[in-house]
């Protein structure tokens, strides 16, 4: 990939994007093919996941058997190469020393973000979920409805490629007829769950994943894609003509040499660097956004890493992407006279209303999946199973103790193991030799786990602000945060609980968890699922809001913040597709604007 440094960028683009990931990914994709000339600025390294993928390493070749570590949490070969929960020189602080008041905020620092390491779980947000208040009284409803951004899933869906069926479950939208690619085979352990939480109600079905199963139709998709375009439909489908379907080799996590799986490194930036129209600045820790005596946005001020020295862009409008912390961040520390609280902060909301989704887990072990005969465990490096939320007419009959709901993650299987011991001691114990093997055979593969996805109402408790100290590196004021679980989420993670117990049971299984009786014990921390959104809601008025429908600040009208900062809510179904399908749709915006002369 073309990468350059600060030295070699343009006197002004017409768009500079902060952040390399799902927003910036795809608004980049949307305005090159567009015509415009963009610069991306990432604050971490590049990256190369054709080149640097492990793809045919076993666990057993990395350090430790590449076991989870402080420094690699997600294991040895994650695709993270220089991120996590702690970036040096770049903290962040809690505004409580409380256990449960804290939240952990996950940068990933590299090219293309969180989207090289994610569990590519491709959800769309329902009818229900653009509503919630209106539904419920909580919360906030999205100034735009589910029918507003169908097409947009569905033209992104098309692109990364996403295999699942439509269910027709309630909430839980339907793609058109031949835009989901073939969902894979479930594993035993997701096999088994099916067959039995159905003795509790809960329906098991068929996930949809950004995987390729199959080569992407690249004859027809890109004219779906950019009607009457032919340039832009020549580089679409030349990209998806280097894009090989999975073979089953390697987890995702690891990223994907062949491109089988959806990364903006090897989906969104390969056909907006092959336009001409995209530079792309690594090593960029941006410090603020710059005004023009117009009140408009003008550029962005930066630290080079490489070289510790400040760099400015100039671009006639600018797209924030860089997460939901990082993009608050970079607001609040955007002071002027005009915003003295903030950039486009006039409504004091910047920071406010951070959410995450709830998690919570209960593992078990299943004497069916004892023993089994040697068979296929092969698959997408994820989830080919899960069961959506299923309690709605419940809800509604007033039978629920907590509003909103969760969809369950489920994992088991015989992969390959680690460094962590295959055998449980307590199941081991006594055991040498010959009968050690035996009894190592015979257990390994019957454990399942099952994780909470839950929605987090927005709440005034849960929020970040600039702390008043400190400061990282080159001087720049850091977040501090602020966080607090609400009853309705205490109440969610119980529920949840007690499914996965009668879930485990029902199949005969044991519950190896050890189960708390406060829920504040056994919820995730803040943040601890790397699905933080919120801190710029997006709303009907520019007194109650931070951004219009085109996720455009009211305050600053060539600003845009294309990640998850605009959610007035957090669903049940992991943010990222809708990410891509909010920045394609104020894409389009934005080149409709700059079609009128109004860029």
């Amino acid at each position: 990939m073309p990468i350059i440094t600060s030295s070699k960028t343009q006197p002004e683009y017409d768009v500079a994007i902060v952040g390399s990931g799902a927003g910036g990914g795809q608004m980049a994709f949307t305005l090159t093919l567009g015509g415009l000339k963009c610069v991306m600025l990432e604050a971490g390294r590049n990256y190369d996941p054709v080149t640097e993928t492990p793809m045919f390493q076993t666990k057993a070749q990395g350090p430790l058997q590449a076991s989870r570590t402080e420094d690699k949490p997600f294991g040895f070969y994650d695709a993270t190469v220089d991120g996590g929960w702690q970036v040096p020189n770049e903290p962040y602080t809690q505004a409580s020393d409380k256990p449960e008041e804290q939240f952990g905020w996950w940068r990933a620092r590299m090219l293309g973000g969180r989207t090289n390491h994610w569990g590519r779980i491709s959800l769309r947000n329902g009818p229900y979920d653009f509503k919630p208040k209106s539904r419920d009284g909580l919360g906030f409803d999205w100034p735009i409805s589910y029918e507003d951004v169908a097409d947009y899933y569905t033209k992104v869906e098309m692109l990364i490629g996403v295999y699942g069926t439509n269910t027709g479950r309630e909430n839980t939208p339907s793609s058109p007829d031949g835009v989901l690619l073939p969902p894979p085979k479930g594993r035993a352990s997701e096999l088994v769950t099916q067959k039995y939480a159905k003795k509790v109600g809960v329906p098991v079905v068929p996930i949809h994943r950004a995987v390729l199963t199959k080569p992407l139709d690249c004859q027809n998709i890109p004219a779906k894609l950019h009607p009457g375009n032919a340039w832009a439909q020549k580089i679409v489908g030349d990209s998806m003509l280097q894009r090989a379907a999975c073979f089953w080799a390697t987890e995702c996590g690891r990223g994907c040499s062949i491109r089988a799986n959806y990364q903006s490194t090897t989906v969104h930036l390969p056909p907006a660097l092959a336009t001409g129209n995209l530079d792309i600045v690594p090593n960029a820790h941006v410090r603020e956004i710059t005004l023009g005596p117009d009140g408009k946005a003008n550029g962005v001020l930066y630290i080079d890493k490489t070289t510790g020295q400040e760099a400015r862009i100039k671009a006639k409008a600018v797209v924030l992407a860089a997460s939901s912390g990082e993009t608050v961040r970079i607001l609040l520390n955007s002071k002027s006279n005009a915003f003295p609280d903030g950039l486009a902060n006039r409504s004091g909301l910047v920071g406010k209303y951070l959410m995450d989704t709830i998690g919570t887990g209960v593992s078990g072990q299943v004497p069916l999946l004892e023993n089994v005969p040697p068979h296929n465990e092969d698959g997408a490096g994820g989830s080919h199973f899960y069961a959506p939320w299923w309690l709605y007419g419940e809800q509604k009959a007033g039978r629920m103790d907590f509003p909103r709901g969760y969809h369950i993650e489920m994992g088991g299987s015989r992969g390959m193991p680690g460094g962590s011991n295959p055998l449980p001691d307590d199941l081991g114990r006594g055991a040498y030799g010959r009968k050690f093997k035996e009894e190592a055979r015979r257990y390994y593969g019957s454990f399942v786990g099952y994780s909470c996805r839950g929605e987090m109402i927005p709440n005034e408790d849960c929020f970040c602000d600039l702390d008043p100290t400190v400061k990282d590196k080159w001087g720049i004021p850091v977040l501090r945060f602020h966080w607090k679980w609400a009853d309705h989420e205490l109440k969610q993670v119980q529920h949840a609980q007690r499914t996965f117990v009668s879930m485990i049971e029902a199949m005969g299984g044991t519950v190896r968890s050890r189960l708390e009786s406060d829920p504040l014990k056994y919820i995730e921390n803040g943040g601890k699922i790397i699905h933080e959104v919120g801190g710029a809601l997006m709303g009907e008025t520019a007194e109650k809001s931070v951004c219009n429908q085109w996720n455009q600040t009211w305050d600053v009208k060539n600003l845009f913040l294309c990640d998850g900062t605009p959610f007035p809510s957090n669903a049940d179904k992991n943010p990222t597709l809708t990410i891509m399908a909010l920045a394609w749709r104020a894409g389009d915006h934005i080149l409709e604007q700059a079609r009128q002369g109004n860029l």
